[in-house]
């Protein structure tokens, strides 16, 4: 049999916590739950946060190269040539590479990438109507630009986009997952020579701005939605991310009744985004294809909803940093779950063991090859690192989470119990001074280890943290 084809389903903003099968009984993603039932789920999969505002930049980035936080270049705006692309190392396979959707990390890194694509958006966020996309240029330059007005409400100066069309009146989701159909039903596998083909789908939701078709809206009243249990009205302390953009989407101080809002109108963009990841699965099948592809579902970060008095995902709570990860697919156990420690940046090196392939010297991620084939003795990693910008740093190990905030605004330190506390209400700093000085320790080791220092937003944290 010739290689797998692989597609990569990964979704902007969303919470490991909303997926039904896997816990929330008050979502709607049938889709998604197929793929946790045909496949192997990661329960505990993270980012390590990032170096930017732009959480999903350096994420995307440690996603497509297989490299550490502060082993990127620029937060990931480019992705130089001596970092090997994930599509850039299938093409080398010989895959056909088609990429659909968001990409945050230079269009030069894109045409490296991939052989092909359609409805290409560079950039972070956008009216999901109105979304100024790319068909694919094979020179690489996308030069195109479409005029915009930046603020019609103070202003009637023109600004230029990076794209060459906008589909009026079609919701981002619908755009990519149409783009997706027609490749997919394009393609002529009933040739013997016929390539496999790595298909890419960025999509843009569950990202705000937070708008859907109306069947998806009405699907979620938000007087039904319960109160976070660690909902908060103001975080407990000023940590230097009030006025970032993401907190203040929603007013202070935070009300209940705001809160559901948005809890409501996240659910309908996920069940509206569940539906478009039903139509690839549904054209894979139709294509015949299916028994011999490995399906991905990721996120590239998750965000608060009220939980802590935050509104955004730069902060290093299990809400912003843990994120949906399933594999399925040929050879991949299906209906299985792992609750091993991972990064979405040890997707590259799975797929390139998955492929029986060499990985390429420019990627630090681990395989989660043997975590998938069931070995029970593999850990995977023992504990987990975290960081924003100079604000904080984080560990997780052996079920607690030490969490320290040291710059400007805030010097202040949090420890959770996740065992008996996984919503991080409690913090058991003053309590267990013990286990605080034993997981200050492995967060120097992992400093060192990940070349905090080495970066402009770690050297002034660890300036302010040793001040």
């Amino acid at each position: 049999m010739k290689q797998p084809n692989i597609i990569l389903l990964f979704a902007d903003d969303q919470r490991f916590d909303t997926i039904q099968s896997l816990g929330n009984r008050r979502v709607h993603t049938p889709n998604i739950d197929s793929l946790v039932k045909q496949g192997t789920a990661f329960t505990n999969a993270h980012i390590p946060g990032s170096t930017c505002g732009a959480v999903c930049m350096p994420s995307r980035a440690m996603l497509h190269t297989g490299r550490s936080l502060y082993h990127l270049q620029e937060e990931g705006q480019e992705i130089p040539e001596d970092h090997t692309l994930m599509g850039e190392y299938l093409q080398e396979q010989g895959y056909d590479c088609y990429g659909i959707g968001k990409w945050h990390n230079g269009s030069s890194s894109y045409g490296r990438s991939f052989s092909g694509g359609d409805e290409i958006f560079f950039g972070g966020m956008w009216d999901h109507w109105n979304v100024p996309a790319n068909h694919f240029d094979p020179s690489g330059e996308y030069s195109a630009s479409v005029p915009y007005i930046s603020d019609a409400f103070h202003s009637r100066s023109v600004d230029l986009m990076q794209s060459d069309h906008i589909s009026p009146g079609k919701h981002s989701t619908d755009l990519f997952t149409d783009a997706a159909v027609n490749w997919l039903s394009g393609l002529n596998r009933d040739s013997g020579d016929s390539k496999p083909f790595f298909l890419n789908v960025a999509f843009m939701a569950p990202h705000d701005p937070r708008s859907m078709p109306q069947k998806y809206q009405d699907m979620f009243n938000p007087e039904d939605i319960p109160i976070p249990e660690n909902f908060m009205a103001e975080h407990p302390f000023d940590f230097g991310i009030r006025n970032v953009r993401d907190e203040i989407l929603a007013a202070y101080p935070r009300t209940e009744s705001e809160v559901r809002k948005h809890i409501a109108e996240y659910y309908a963009m996920i069940a509206h985004l569940d539906d478009g990841i039903g139509k690839i699965l549904n054209a894979v099948e139709d294509i015949g294809v299916r028994e011999n592809t490995i399906v991905i579902f990721a996120g590239d970060n998750g965000l608060a909803l009220g939980q802590h008095g935050l509104f955004g995902k730069q902060n290093a709570y299990e809400h912003s940093v843990r994120v949906p990860l399933i594999f399925s697919g040929p050879g991949i156990p299906k209906g299985v779950r792992r609750n091993q420690p991972c990064y979405l940046f040890d997707i590259f090196p799975t797929l390139v063991d998955l492929l029986e392939g060499k990985r390429p010297e420019s990627v630090e991620g681990l395989s989660l090859k043997p975590v998938i084939d069931g070995d029970v003795d593999v850990k995977h990693r023992e504990s987990l690192y975290f960081a924003y910008e100079d604000k904080l740093r984080a560990v997780k190990k052996d079920g607690y989470k030490l969490i320290e905030y040291a710059g400007e605004e805030s010097r202040n330190t949090q420890l959770f119990d996740l065992g008996i506390d996984p919503a991080e209400i409690t913090d058991l700093s003053s309590t267990l001074p013990d286990v605080v000085v034993t997981l200050r320790v492995e967060l120097f080791r992992l400093r060192d280890e990940w070349d905090d220092l080495s970066h402009p937003t770690g050297k002034r944290f660890w300036d302010f943290y040793n001040g």
